[in-house]
């Protein structure tokens, strides 16, 4: 059966979304901090329980246990995840919470993302969307590098420069907030999704390296299937085609960050010209072992 766009299968789902919508469409120093529009969260499960196959699952749920109660005893937790569509995140949760666990139910309450500012900038029904969960705003380096080439003026880029300085120091902010209250930020390393064709899209963002000094413990999360599909060359979200499909979400074993990248950094020849980008390599190739080894049975 030929998919749809989710824009054609889910119409009155994104009407009912925008009606709800309650969500900053301009994101400044004040309001990095966003919490779950409860409306929307319910309609968002409702998408992830129309296309999630019954034989989905959790991998290694021993893993994602030891991470619940090391951050439950006190450590501040990150969640690295695999980015392949805006459906990652929702089925996460909705997979946590539907477990049948209790502990990792309260995992997923507990779970903050980092999102960037063109969720709640370019599009309002995107932006209802995504207010669907609570997440800390962050102003991406990538928009930034691109907000500055646009600029008019030398001026223009110092102000959208300054802009993004005291958004980013806001959210830093914010994540302290999370961690003192025993919460748990989840980023996507790549910083965006991954397009089949495209292997760019899957490399690490250098700056993630700063995540893993500023946290005690982390997983890495890989994802096996998506119930959304990028269209090549279509950037629009709402024109990714939607379906059902087995999804597998697989943790890695607890890395004690300070101890794992200090390990590693070590191991880096001295002249190493960008270490943080090394490190973050690192983190992608976790990931990327893992998510082959589980494709390789996903759907036998």
């Amino acid at each position: 059966m030929e998919k749809k766009t989710i824009r054609e299968a889910y119409a009155d789902f994104f009407k009912a979304l925008s009606l709800n919508s309650v969500a900053a469409a301009k994101i400044d120093s004040s309001n990095v901090y966003q919490l779950a529009n409860p409306k929307n969260r319910k309609l968002m499960d409702k998408l992830v329980e129309d296309n999630l196959l019954p034989e989905s699952h959790l991998e290694n749920v021993e893993n994602f246990l030891d991470f619940y109660n090391q951050v439950k005893s006190g450590k501040s937790g990150l969640i690295l995840m695999e980015h392949y569509s805006n459906t990652d995140l929702p089925a996460f949760l909705y997979m946590l919470e539907h477990s049948g666990n209790s502990d990792l139910a309260d995992l997923s309450k507990r779970t903050v993302a980092i999102a960037g500012m063109k969720l709640n900038e370019d599009n309002p029904i995107v932006r209802a969307f995504a207010e669907s969960f609570t997440r800390v705003v962050i102003y991406p380096t990538r928009s930034l590098t691109k907000n500055e080439e646009k600029a008019q003026s030398e001026e223009e880029a110092k102000e959208e420069m300054l802009k993004a300085r005291k958004i980013n120091l806001a959210a830093m902010r914010a994540m302290d907030d999370c961690k003192k209250r025993g919460e748990v930020i989840l980023v996507f390393p790549s910083g965006t999704r991954y397009r089949s064709g495209h292997p760019e899209t899957k490399r690490g963002l250098r700056e993630i390296d700063s995540y893993l000094r500023l946290f005690d413990i982390a997983i890495c999360v890989s994802i096996n299937g998506s119930i959304l599909e990028i269209q090549d060359g279509k950037e629009d979200m709402l024109s990714d085609l939607v379906g059902p499909d087995k999804l597998v979400f697989t943790s890695s074993s607890v890395i004690e960050c300070k101890k794992f990248r200090s390990e590693y950094l070590a191991t880096l020849p001295e002249n190493e010209p960008d270490p943080k980008q090394k490190m973050i390599d690192k983190i992608m190739d976790i990931l990327e072992v893992q998510h082959e080894n589980v494709e390789k049975t996903r759907l036998a």
